[in-house]
């Protein structure tokens, strides 16, 4: 009970207690034979005190039905003022959407540097983490035995050039015949050849540089045996670096069929969280979809002019795109049921109605909306939890772009 409508009983009740003690103590008196009245005074008076008493509690019943219904009245309003809800409208604007992607750093060139020949490494002329120019000496191993091999090579190259310097001449004089001219021509030419074989071996024992990179750790010191083919280090250009990355198929279909490829800005995030200063490109799209997880690898190319990047790190790549004419709603608009989202949509009569929508992208505030609703629709903005399907409000309207413009929180 309305505590005030509690309070307003007791003065009538007092007064209709009063009433009847009077009345009760009049008759009591005249039923014991003591009158303190005249007889015809005492009836009259016998009559007004019920009277009185039957219009006080009337009285009593009237006032308290008129403040109740009162309360009653002013509890309804309040009511149906907190059914009051807000409403808005979802707008078409142009927005950029954010598509993550897990990814690998690798140097656009990582090499393994390996032993060409044999023998003892005489001298390591790198340290470890050291950046390297092309051609510049990495390793030697011992020469000696090369290097005799290359003296007795061109030993004998010279001396079958003086023999057939020598034939030549006989040959000039009608000595000797051209045929044995030729055939010493033949032995001077394999000499040489075999000279230079040798001098190429020669320079196998220095292991240089293919282009400019990093040097990586070293798997073989200075003195020891190695045989051709072992590995000594690993060489990697990070000049550019090449970001790998699984895109799930549908994306990749949607990146194919868009026509603002070239025009789509990629980012890269590092461990740390922060962003690296250089954007990159879409270089290449692997030609195999794998089916055991759904994806196509794609590769981004990162310039490195500062060398942060290195082989073998981690990321995530970043992919924007612009989307001009979107539809768009805030986030707090729309709310989840088994996996799927709603929102109220108020009709012509002022009657919310739950409609389905499907969410092409997800932003900070903010959902994109594929389909559902449309401009010009009524959506609750506010008090979405007040409010069931098929009912009547009240709202107050609020413009998108105002809306837009203070978005904070996220959907029910």
């Amino acid at each position: 009970m309305n505590p005030i409508v509690f309070a307003m009983r007791r003065p009538v009740r007092t007064l209709t207690l009063f009433v009847t003690l009077v009345s009760g103590g009049v008759v009591g008196l005249s039923e014991m034979g003591v009158n303190i009245f005249p007889p015809s005074i005492a009836r009259r008076i016998h009559v007004q005190l019920h009277s009185a008493g039957t219009r006080a509690k009337k009285m009593q019943a009237y006032i308290v039905s008129q403040v109740g219904s009162y309360f009653h009245k002013h509890g309804e309003e309040r009511h149906e003022e907190q059914r009051k809800v807000v409403v808005t409208s979802p707008e078409v604007k142009a927005v950029i959407t954010t598509q993550p992607y897990v990814c690998q750093i690798h140097s656009q060139r990582h090499i393994k540097v390996r032993a060409l020949e044999n023998g003892y490494l005489e001298e390591i002329t790198v340290k470890e983490g050291q950046a390297v120019k092309k051609d510049d000496v990495m390793f030697k191993v011992i020469p000696i035995l090369y290097q005799a091999k290359l003296d007795a090579e061109l030993a004998e190259a010279q001396l079958a050039q003086l023999e057939f310097n020598y034939t030549q001449k006989l040959s000039e004089k009608k000595v000797v015949s051209t045929n044995e001219v030729a055939l010493l021509q033949a032995k001077l030419a394999k000499a040489q050849a075999k000279a230079k074989l040798a001098g190429a071996e020669l320079s196998f024992t220095s292991v240089r540089a293919p282009f400019d990179g990093i040097i990586d750790r070293l798997l073989e010191q200075q003195g020891a045996l190695v045989e051709e083919g072992d590995m000594l280090t690993t060489l990697s250009d990070n000049s550019l670096m090449w970001v790998y990355f699984n895109v799930p198929e549908a994306d990749y279909l949607e990146y194919m069929a868009g026509h603002d490829k070239q025009d789509r800005r990629i980012e890269l995030v590092l461990a740390n969280g922060n962003k690296f200063q250089q954007t990159g490109r879409i270089g290449a799209i692997e030609a195999k979809f794998n089916n055991e997880t759904g994806t196509v690898p794609f590769r981004a190319d990162f310039p490195n002019p500062d060398g942060l990047l290195r082989h073998g790190q981690t990321g995530t790549v970043l992919i924007h795109r612009v989307l001009d004419g979107a539809t768009v709603i805030p986030q707090r608009a729309a709310f989840e049921i088994l996996d799927k989202r709603y929102v109220y949509v108020v009709d012509k009569d002022d009657v919310v109605h739950q409609r389905e929508i499907a969410v092409q992208d997800t932003l900070d505030d903010i959902y994109v909306i594929k389909n559902g609703v449309k401009v010009g629709d009524k959506i609750v903005l506010e008090g979405i939890r007040q409010i069931r399907d098929g009912e009547k409000v009240e709202y107050e309207f609020r413009g998108p772009e105002l809306v837009m413009a203070n978005l904070k929180n996220k959907a029910e």
